[in-house]
């Protein structure tokens, strides 16, 4: 019954934050009204109510510094007002740059025996797609939007038939000397090789499936060496 007792005063006291004509006398009605408050619940929070000289309520802002938000990561494709954008890597280095990735091409007992035995109907599926990646790896800022054209200096791509899952292991190499990574030229690379052993072998079925397209390792540029850690 006390505290009810004192909440209604509080609340017959703060009518006046309406009745006042003045900003001073806003700003003192306000300092009152925090005084009871307190006198009810204890100290106020830090962003509790506060006075204010233009007539308004004011709420703390998130401490953070100007100096945090630039160290904090950020996304490079995305301009100030969250628009696409183009990197401008003009004051990189010229680094030695080389990226490894992998993919796994799962196909089925039935049409893993065919490719082993090179009987499908399209060729000879491993050598396509081979080919089909190294050109994937250099078609790849034509096929990524934000990638920049650059030249490279070595593409490898490698299958393999994996009697363990009937599948295709599939690794791809990209190396350039440059300014930006080569890690997109890559997996690029393993993603056609993927696809083109998918166009070659889907006669026999529907069923095959591109797995685990991902960077294993690459090593150059500002951010150094870095590989994937199973």
């Amino acid at each position: 019954m006390i505290l009810l007792g004192r909440l209604g005063a509080v609340f017959r006291s703060s009518r006046r934050l309406y009745s006042s004509n003045g900003d001073h006398d806003l700003a003192n009605t306000i300092a009152e009204f925090n005084k009871e408050m307190e006198s009810v619940f204890g100290d106020l929070p830090p962003s509790g109510i506060s006075g204010s000289s233009h007539n308004s309520f004011t709420v703390e802002k998130s401490a953070i510094t100007p100096q945090e938000c630039e160290n904090a990561v950020s996304l490079t494709h995305v301009g100030r007002a969250g628009e696409a954008q183009m990197v401008d890597v003009s004051p990189k280095e010229s680094t030695k740059r080389i990226a490894i990735a992998s993919c796994n091409v799962i196909l089925g007992k039935k049409v893993f025996d065919l490719v082993l035995a090179n009987q499908m109907a399209k060729g000879d599926v491993l050598s396509v797609a081979k080919i089909a990646g190294i050109s994937g790896a250099k078609h790849t800022s034509t096929l990524i939007p934000l990638c920049h054209n650059i030249t490279l200096s070595h593409v490898r791509v490698d299958l393999h038939l994996n009697p363990k899952n009937y599948s295709v292991d599939i690794e791809g190499e990209a190396a350039s000397t440059g300014k930006t990574g080569v890690e997109m030229e890559a997996m690029t690379a393993v993603t056609i090789a993927g696809l083109t052993v998918y166009d070659m072998c889907k006669a026999a079925s529907k069923d095959i499936q591109i797995t685990n397209v991902r960077l294993e390792s690459k090593t150059g540029g500002k951010s150094g060496q870095w590989s994937r850690e199973e």
